[in-house]
């Protein structure tokens, strides 16, 4: 791959991992197994059984934890911890091979592209928790698991295209800033009535 597509690879998948990130390291660890993609830098190591194994393992327990309300919250929660680092080191490892002036700065995007993906991803769920229906909770979890695979193979196969992707997140990530805040605190809220076996009261949590 040529300094561009390792980038756009690079800042894609970082991407992608907040959003859901055993998705994406099974992807691309299959992609490599099977498809003959050799993937760049430190993340040839994927096409390894047990790394495959363990993030389909781990996918499957999110794609049911993911559709139940407020565990997936708690889940989200917990995976700011996750996520994040790992838009980290997966953009790092992406870019291992290139100039240490790319592999720094792509890092640091990709853990801030992790992060705003994983607020948006958690702002979401928020509203969904708070609507008197379960069906869009179970909309917007498959919603993020399309987008997940697809940002994935874009990413491989599209450098150009996922770069234009995340420029419009960006915008868009920008725009609602405030917004996404506001809902994350009120996941926070919520989170903290519901393990205090607490009802949740949208209207007094606001």
């Amino acid at each position: 791959m040529d300094w561009f597509s390792t980038l756009s690879l690079a800042l894609g998948t970082a991407w992608t991992s907040g959003i859901n990130l055993y998705a994406t390291v099974a992807v691309l660890g299959a992609l490599q197994k099977f498809a003959g993609v050799e993937l760049p830098g430190g993340l040839n190591v994927l096409d390894n059984w047990a790394i495959i194994g363990i993030a389909g393992g781990l996918y499957v327990v999110e794609f049911f934890a993911d559709k139940i309300p407020y565990v997936d919250s708690v889940w989200d929660v917990i995976h700011t911890f996750i996520r994040v680092p790992a838009g980290v080191v997966v953009a790092y490892a992406a870019t291992s091979d290139l100039d240490s002036s790319i592999t720094i700065p792509a890092a640091l995007v990709g853990g801030g592209l992790a992060l705003s993906s994983h607020g948006t991803k958690s702002a979401l769920r928020v509203g969904a928790n708070l609507s008197p229906e379960p069906v869009s909770n179970w909309a917007l979890s498959l919603i993020e698991d399309v987008v997940a695979f697809v940002g994935t193979f874009l990413a491989v196969f599209a450098p150009l295209l996922i770069f234009g992707v995340l420029v419009i997140f960006v915008i868009a990530f920008l725009w609602f800033f405030p917004k996404i805040i506001r809902a994350l605190r009120r996941m926070l809220k919520a989170i903290r009535a519901y393990l205090n076996g607490d009802r949740y009261d949208a209207d007094a949590l606001k």
